[in-house]
């Protein structure tokens, strides 16, 4: 078959779909003409039967796929409001903290349902981890969140908890001294999922640099 043979053959079958999806009822009113037309497969004789057959299985199919979609996007939502309301928690706990770095440490991984939490800062201060200069502005890339699996310089941000970090979170920090970060360790995907959790952590890197700040003035 030529190639203008075969263009004029799929425009014409583009047509004819886009008919009968404009029209749903045209062939129910017609039911004659199931017998002319040749069905997904056999299944019993009856042309118009193998056709009411095939189109209840591909109305169950749908439905069940339908089903599955709605399943994951309520999964989603749960897991999605669970996130944010550990956050909020969180966010609660940075805001009557006296020693930043040591509700961080100590606080935060039980309210977020994860195995550890580092404030790290591009300086020396008590309580954090200190990174060399630029590490923030790299492992960011000018993200505000971002999310690893199996990270290659765990050590580096996690240290003792290093082992347990088969995923981790970054958190930008924003304030007005050194780049600074919040490292979450999980050793299950669950905890830390993009999906749920992007824009509730990055609350909770705003929650933790406001509080610095109000730390650092008080100093």
């Amino acid at each position: 078959m030529r190639a203008s043979e075969s263009d004029a053959e799929a425009a014409e079958a583009e047509y004819v779909a886009a008919f009968l999806r404009a029209r749903p009822g045209f062939l129910a009113e017609r039911p004659e003409l199931y017998r002319s037309l040749v069905p997904p497969r056999r299944i019993h004789g009856e042309p118009m039967a193998d056709h009411m057959v095939a189109m209840l299985q591909a109305e169950r199919e749908h439905a069940a796929a339908m089903a599955e979609r709605a399943d994951d996007v309520l999964a989603a939502g749960r897991a999605a409001a669970g996130m944010a309301g550990r956050v909020q928690t969180a966010v609660l706990a940075l805001i009557g903290a006296h020693d930043v770095a040591e509700c961080v440490a100590h606080a935060l991984p039980g309210l977020l349902a994860l195995d550890a939490v580092a404030l790290c800062i591009e300086a020396d201060a008590p309580g954090v981890r200190r990174l060399p200069a630029g590490t923030v502005a790299r492992l960011l890339d000018g993200r505000d969140v971002v999310f690893r699996t199996a990270p290659q310089d765990a050590a580096l941000l996690h240290a003792e908890a290093a082992r347990l970090a088969a995923r981790d979170a970054l958190v930008r920090v924003p304030w007005a001294g050194p780049p600074a970060l919040l490292a979450l360790v999980s050793r299950d995907a669950a905890p830390l999922d993009p999906v749920q959790g992007t824009g509730a952590l990055a609350f909770l890197g705003r929650a933790a640099g406001a509080a610095l700040g109000r730390a650092a003035d008080h100093a």
